[in-house]
């Protein structure tokens, strides 16, 4: 008697197509549609059990269901020149109305009621353009553009910020060195002053009481203090330019 009609729909019908490279499992998947009103159960077999892993490799599709089947061919050493003898079959049958054990159903089925459809197996290589996108993407690679993109938070590149900021270096030296003249110069009256106050006050000491020297030590003191506030004054002013101008 002759086979029942596969009345399962297969998604590749004919082929099973794996692209490589294969130095890592390749997976390929085969759909599995049941269009008619009863529940199926269904096998996938192969002629190359330790090279395929399948999930899952039997099961029930109900009625007007599908499934997806997933075919893993494990890493391998790929020869083009050796063409692919592998083939897969979908075996299946209709379950009994009142199914409690399937393997019992499997083992009690008569042959005219098993139904099959069988697949063979290609291998494919991808194209250099393809492999160049694929190991760009396994490697997290995205695309660069060719002019580098300047946001709020990015610098810009030292170069280009050196070259900007010649004119503004140069504007700060000059000023920096004007304020040290003006600093030095200070000195210069502050230590001139001290000596004048000194000779000063040594000519009052002598004629005055301690009362007046006293005061007269006071006042001298004051006059070098203030001298020093402004030269810090300066000297703060200075740095305070150099900081904001590098800062822009």
């Amino acid at each position: 008697m002759a086979r029942t009609e596969q009345v399962l729909v297969l998604e590749p019908q004919h082929e099973l197509k794996f692209r490589g490279p294969f130095t890592d499992v390749v997976t390929a998947t085969l759909k599995l549609g049941n269009p008619t009103d009863r529940n199926v159960c269904f096998k996938v077999k192969t002629t190359a059990p330790r090279r395929y892993c399948v999930r899952p490799n039997s099961g029930i599709i109900d009625a007007g269901t599908s499934i997806n089947v997933s075919v893993m061919l494990q890493p391998f050493d790929y020869d083009p020149n050796e063409k692919s003898k592998h083939k897969f079959m979908v075996q299946s049958l209709l379950a009994p109305y009142d199914m409690t054990d399937m393997e019992g159903v499997w083992k009690e089925a008569k042959p005219e009621e098993l139904m099959d459809s069988k697949l063979r197996c290609a291998f494919e290589m991808p194209l250099e353009n393809d492999k160049t996108q694929v190991k760009s993407e396994s490697e997290g690679i995205q695309p660069v553009s060719s002019f580098p993109i300047k946001t709020e938070h990015s610098p810009l590149p030292k170069s280009a910020s050196a070259s900007l900021d010649d004119g503004e270096v140069k504007k700060i030296m000059e000023e920096c060195k004007r304020l040290q003249m003006e600093v030095q110069r200070l000195r210069e009256e502050n230590k001139q002053i001290r000596e004048d106050d000194g000779l000063r006050k040594r000519k009052v000491a002598s004629m005055s009481s301690p009362h007046s020297t006293s005061m007269a030590t006071s006042s001298m003191r004051e006059e070098g203090l203030s001298t020093r506030i402004l030269a810090l004054c300066v000297l703060f002013f200075v740095i305070g330019v150099i900081i904001g101008k590098l800062a822009l």
